[in-house]
């Protein structure tokens, strides 16, 4: 009754796959990028691969974190105000050395926003003309430099206070710029 073809079974396949959670290039980008660093660092500490060391490594690291880093750490119940913890979901296939793909793939069935969270695009401080920018991602550039700017009122204020602080936090971008 039912006729296959072999592009019939590989569109199911794909759809099945699809619904299942498994994710493509680009999905959990911080979960990726933060698990696999964080596993590289425990090889570098020559830390013990058993459970309980890597959830406290995990949690010490998640107290230094910021931004989406930050926010996939509170999802996973590594911040103290956490309202879920599924840090063994984490430490238990890492201790067996899975790849950080894999345990990603899984926390993405548990919890889908942790595969939602993207970094913000970098801006080129070099290039790039402060006035063009929006006043949010003026003051987000400050507070990546851990700086704020007490006082600012208005766009050229934000302006004026990255190009005091560039030569200290960004210095290349501060020669490269041909206003100064």
């Amino acid at each position: 009754m039912f006729d296959f073809s072999g592009f019939s079974a590989a569109l199911a396949l794909t759809l099945i796959l699809s619904v299942n959670g498994a994710f493509t290039e680009g999905d959990c980008e911080v979960c990726v990028s933060f698990l696999g660093r964080f596993y590289q660092s425990l090889k570098d500490n020559d830390v013990k691969f058993n459970s309980a060391d890597i959830e406290g490594a995990l949690v010490k690291t998640c107290k230094n974190s910021k931004g989406k880093e930050n926010r996939l750490c509170y999802y996973i119940g590594a911040t103290s105000d956490a309202a879920t913890k599924i840090l063994n979901e984490i430490s238990k296939p890492m201790s067996y050395h899975v790849p950080v793909e894999k345990i990603c793939e899984k926390l993405k069935k548990k919890d889908g926003q942790i595969c939602e969270l993207r970094y913000d695009k970098e801006v080129d401080l070099s290039t790039v003309d402060l006035k063009k920018l929006k006043v949010k991602d003026l003051k987000k550039i400050l507070e990546e430099w851990g700086e704020m700017c007490k006082g600012c009122m208005e766009k050229l204020d934000f302006i004026r206070k990255i190009k005091e602080l560039m030569p200290k936090f960004a210095p290349n971008a501060a020669k490269a710029r041909t206003e100064f």
